[in-house]
């Protein structure tokens, strides 16, 4: 489904960020020790350490949540804190209609990060590439596994080598980079890792030792995306990410139909929400999926599918969905030869802009050269365009 390497390694997609504000409830704590907070209800959005009490028990928020009963989500691993029973005098129970606006997670849009590959596709210097841009963020491509430790594209470790040089040279130009972990092929963390904690420790490895705010799961192919036993692994570990590292932002990147999710990508959503991952971010691969003539029209049709299945899952308003929400497209020629013009991508980036979404990123920077004629290749798109043209209008969203 991704354009190849000649070496066994990944290949994919994917990222940036966007968000919409949401009036929360944000409860004072009680005056006194059996006093009860304002009462929980199902329509309010709660952010970490909001307060709420239902049955004579006060809870404390851990994170963002909207439809979560305290009574039953209160558990080890769950969103709400049982702080014991209240009583006494019981503040009003009708939450504000206006007020202070927190957003949801993934309601921080995050600066556009197209992919960048270093060791394929003769990569430029990071710093070519943004003195002529603009942009200011990389995702980088891609971290397999060696067993249950995390190393760059399958190979050697996660410092000493091409990417952690390219790492600290966006850093120096005053940039920051999202890791892309997994990926279409290749040795997986997912399937190595025996258990969601072990993953979580793999994925913890690779924040620590970039000091990340952000983290992409690009999870794909049989061996993770179809294997809901590994699905279920990836989901358990990001729970556990977020719990550790509260602000740090996740990301599941996957692909798509002309439509919106596939039946796995329903499942892992769904997933996402059973097993309380607070996921951020859900970004579709909008290519690759016989799209035809008309990519924008494909792309738009996939998204609108994406916040459909998120209003569903989660109860979300359009506003709500769309700031969890990511486009990673392709420029140029895809794999199937389905074509995106410089033109067509600012038509979807104005799209993913107008409506506020999460993320916005391409495959790849590598490519983003022009060739007319020259296939679908590693180091050039196979049009017609100008140097870094896909870099530059991904820079505006």
């Amino acid at each position: 489904m991704r354009l190849k390497k000649a070496y066994p390694a990944a290949l994919a997609i994917a990222l940036a960020f966007a968000g919409v504000g949401a009036t929360v409830v944000l409860a004072p704590g009680a005056s006194a020790a059996v006093a009860c907070a304002p009462a929980w209800t199902s329509s309010a959005v709660y952010v970490k350490d909001n307060q709420a009490s239902q049955s004579g028990h006060n809870y404390t928020a851990k994170w963002w949540t909207q439809n979560e009963s305290p009574a039953t989500h209160s558990g080890q691993w769950d969103v709400w804190i049982d702080n014991g029973t209240c009583g006494g005098t019981t503040p009003p129970t009708t939450p504000p209609t206006t007020g202070p606006t927190t957003p949801p997670p993934g309601g921080t849009k995050m600066v556009a990060a197209p992919y960048l590959y270093p060791g394929w596709g003769n990569p430029p210097a990071p710093s070519t590439v943004m003195n002529a841009t603009g942009v200011k963020a990389f995702t980088i491509a891609f971290v397999l596994a060696n067993g249950c430790n995390p190393v760059w594209d399958g190979e050697g470790g996660l410092t000493g080598g091409s990417h952690e040089s390219t790492i600290n040279a966006i850093k120096a130009a005053g940039g920051s980079v999202v890791p892309s972990i997994g990926g279409w092929q290749g040795n997986k963390l997912g399937p190595n890792c025996s258990s969601p904690e072990a993953l979580a420790g793999a994925y913890q490895k690779v924040i620590n030792a970039f000091g990340l705010k952000a983290i992409d799961i690009d999870i794909e192919n049989y061996d993770e995306f179809e294997n809901y036993t590994v699905a279920d692994r990836i989901v358990g570990a990001l729970k556990i990410i977020k719990q550790n590292n509260p602000s740090v932002k996740t990301i599941l990147t996957f692909g798509t139909t002309t439509s919106g999710p596939n039946a796995n990508g329903v499942r892992l959503i769904n997933q996402t929400k059973a097993l309380g991952a607070n996921v951020d971010v859900f970004t579709i691969m909008p290519f690759d999926f016989g799209g035809g003539a008309d990519m924008y029209a494909s792309t738009v049709g996939a998204s609108e599918g994406l916040k459909n299945q998120l209003k569903s899952t989660f109860g979300w308003s359009d506003a709500q969905a769309y700031s969890h929400m990511g486009i990673s497209g392709m420029n140029g020629l895809s794999d199937q030869q389905e074509l995106t013009t410089p033109a067509t991508w600012t038509r979807i980036r104005d799209y993913a802009k107008n409506n506020n979404l999460a993320r916005f990123t391409f495959w790849a920077i590598n490519r983003d050269r022009g060739c007319p004629g020259g296939g679908v290749v590693s180091d050039c798109s196979g049009i017609a365009q100008s140097d870094w043209e896909f870099t530059r209008i991904t820079a505006g969203f």
